[in-house]
């Protein structure tokens, strides 16, 4: 099959998937052995060992790789390995701009574990491309954007960053997870790489840890996150890469329904009297539902409300909801809502009064109406 040929949804589907030629599963065996038999004169063809390479991971891989567009893809046990792998293929010294509004664990990874690797990190608002050109020095080998931003659903015109980023010798990084490959695809727009906390879409279901990378060419870079793959070890079991090829094949009929109820509950909330703000780039009343527009297929299907009343309001309401689960994660198929700043500790940027809700399958007017009984 051709994955070019096709519509998204078809590739989801098929995408490095084949019929077993031993059996003729349709479903995908598991392969579990660590080793694999060596050739007569120990050639290092085909499967060694599986931290290496195992065909459960390579199917992921192809999968995804396809589903992004891109030329290479290597999955990890989580995506916070997948981050830290791509931070590591920096020399010590060299220069990070990074989104200040990003997933809280990357931003510990270059604070308190890279500090030592004496990286040199500027955190700054890279929806601001301003703020990105005057950050960007001489020593700047990496930009890191999370478009949507998580939580404040910032927007990061993609393609302009990818400029600045290529202009100064630098490589681009976009954690796509918020949207995943249904709605956006970073590489097109010439970004060098695109991180998914598989976790998340991906899996689909809140069953199974994972992080992806996908590179747009088979270079250095992806050469070099491939040999940290390889070497750090930090790579998903096959049952999880089993696990993460399933949720793929749901992946643009669940993302593109929770989007829709989505932006249904973001509407509603925006004419709550009890919200003082709601955040999701399908509003016209966001600053950046223009570029959203432009580079999205669609608006996704998280989004963030500020309550009036401060954090006991929110801490309340979060309290008294009935079909929501208070819990950290998101992208699964129940719909999650959480207090943020609770969740990040002292440190946290994010308002006291947010709450952030991953919109799952259940119907919208249940998820509505179990909101509006929380805030009256």
């Amino acid at each position: 099959m051709s994955e070019k040929a096709v519509h998204f949804e078809t590739a989801c589907v098929h995408a490095g998937r084949k019929v077993d030629p031993t059996t003729g599963a349709v479903a995908p065996p598991i392969h579990l052995s660590t080793t694999f038999e060596r050739k007569p004169d120990y050639g290092a063809e085909g499967y060694i060992y599986s931290r290496s390479a195992n065909p459960n991971r390579e199917q992921l891989e192809a999968c995804l790789a396809a589903l992004e567009g891109g030329a290479s893809a290597m999955a990890f046990a989580s995506g916070s390995a997948a981050a830290s792998a791509v931070f590591q293929s920096l020399k010590p010294g060299e220069h990070v701009v990074c989104s200040q509004d990003a997933y809280h664990n990357v931003l510990r990874i270059l604070r308190e574990v890279m500090a030592a690797w004496s990286l040199k990190v500027s955190f700054v608002d890279t929806s601001d491309l301003d703020a990105v050109r005057d950050a960007v020095s001489r020593d700047t080998r990496l930009i890191w954007v999370e478009s949507p931003s998580n939580p404040l659903l910032k927007i990061v015109d993609l393609a302009a960053v990818a400029d600045i980023g290529h202009k100064a010798g630098a490589y681009t990084v976009c954690d796509s997870t918020f949207a995943s490959p249904v709605l956006q695809r970073p590489l097109a727009f010439g970004m060098d790489l695109v991180m998914h906390s598989a976790t998340k879409y991906l899996g689909g279901h809140s069953d199974v840890v994972g992080g992806i990378l996908v590179a747009r060419e088979q270079g250095p870079l992806a050469e070099r996150l491939r040999f940290l793959q390889n070497t750090g070890g930090a790579v998903p079991s096959p049952f999880d890469c089993w696990l993460l090829l399933r949720g793929t094949a749901t992946l643009g009929v669940r993302v593109r329904a929770q989007s829709d109820t989505a932006l249904k509950l973001a509407h509603w909330l925006e004419g709550h009297r009890g919200v003082e703000r709601v955040l999701h780039p399908g509003l016209e009343s966001h600053p950046q539902h223009g570029l959203a527009k432009r580079q999205m297929s669609g608006f996704g299907a998280m989004l963030s409300f500020c309550v009036h009343g401060g954090e006991a309001a929110a801490l309340r309401t979060a309290s008294r909801v009935k079909l929501f689960t208070r819990a950290t994660s998101l992208g699964g198929v129940e719909s999650l809502i959480e207090h943020r700043a609770s969740v990040e500790g002292p440190e946290s940027r994010t308002p006291k009064n947010l709450l952030r809700i991953s919109v799952g399958l259940e119907y919208p007017d249940d998820l509505i109406a179990d909101l509006d009984q929380a805030l009256s």
